[in-house]
């Protein structure tokens, strides 16, 4: 009898689908996991269920346990709780984060999962790949004490930016969204909110990551001579206007990217991906991430909410899928 698990599959332009998959026997060196909790990363996982990943970034794109290629069908997700079943001796029953897709079991290698503390709840934990995404960003924007700082996009990941910075000592951080509604989200962080519009200026530094044109040049207008934009944002096969005319040049403004794929080159010689990813849990203990959390649903109903999701008519900034406890189907 062949084991096996099932998975939810990307298949653009389609709505995705469940399907079932081998599930292999757990081997020496490896762990087989039951899934409990996984997140939708909204921004890249809508670009991936459009078929948005352009062909020239195929490859960079891949999550490490993706399968299939882009731009469909395909297997992909990076935000996977769940608890050790079999396996060395000193993970089984512990509840572990692995950078796997949608998929109610898996088998693979131990040194791909990372135990959660025992001070992170589970269903907190699947924001570990986001916080381990703004971890890398403030190592990439180096903020310091005092700084005046604007996080432009209140997303999941700018949102988490935005927790993080709360933290720093006599910084003054301001979320700037045009959704109204995320105020109550900064409060949450305890940072200020502003629209657009009325962001204040002279910014030491600004984090984009509201993935649009006009916030990319709100977020320029926003800073202080010499200060800097830490570019977040994936847009994927969208051309993307910048404004380098006007006062980009006079006042000597800079763009830099981040991206979570390497560490950050300030901190890459000293630390690892397995120890940007365990400080990420650490940081996980402070309930206020809860806050991110703010849609659930059943893992079954995954092909009919990620239509929802990707089209904003399911507004969400982490959407949390629920797994069945069950055992391995047989074929």
């Amino acid at each position: 009898m062949t084991r096996a698990a099932r998975a939810f599959w990307f298949n653009p332009p389609g709505p995705g689908e469940i399907r079932a998959v081998p599930l292999p026997a757990c081997g020496a060196g490896e762990v087989e996991v039951r899934t409990l909790f996984s997140g939708i990363s909204r921004g890249t996982e809508t670009l991936v269920f459009r078929g948005g990943v352009p062909a020239s970034q195929h490859e960079l794109m891949r999550a490490p346990f993706q399968e299939g290629e882009f731009p469909g069908p395909v297997k992909y997700g990076y935000l996977n709780v769940g608890v050790a079943e079999d396996g060395p001796p000193e993970l089984v029953g512990r509840t572990v984060f692995t950078l796997y897709p949608h998929q109610t079991r898996f088998v693979v290698p131990a040194s791909a999962v990372t135990v959660v503390p025992e001070t992170v709840p589970a269903r907190r934990a699947v924001l570990a790949g986001t916080v381990e995404t703004a971890v890398n960003a403030l190592w990439d924007a180096a903020p310091l004490v005092g700084d005046r700082i604007a996080v432009v996009g209140g997303g999941m990941v700018g949102c988490a930016v935005a927790a993080l910075l709360a933290r720093f000592p006599a910084v003054r951080v301001q979320l700037v969204d045009a959704d109204p509604a995320r105020a109550a989200v900064a409060a949450a962080l305890g940072v200020e909110f502003a629209l657009p519009a009325d962001a204040r200026p002279g910014c030491d530094l600004v984090v984009h990551a509201s993935a649009t044109d006009a916030g990319l040049a709100r977020s320029l207008e926003l800073l202080a001579p010499e200060g800097e934009v830490i570019e977040l944002s994936w847009y994927g096969d969208r051309p993307v206007s910048v404004p380098l005319g006007g006062f980009f040049h006079s006042r000597r403004l800079a763009v830099r990217a981040s991206q979570v794929g390497a560490v950050a080159a300030a901190r890459r010689s000293r630390r690892t991906h397995a120890d940007r990813l365990a400080l990420a849990l650490e940081l996980l203990a402070d309930p206020v991430f809860d806050i991110l959390i703010t849609g659930e649903c059943a893992f079954e109903d995954l092909p009919s909410v990620m239509p929802k999701l990707a089209s904003g008519e399911l507004p969400a900034l982490c959407h949390r899928v629920v797994y069945p406890e069950e055992g391995s189907c047989s074929a």
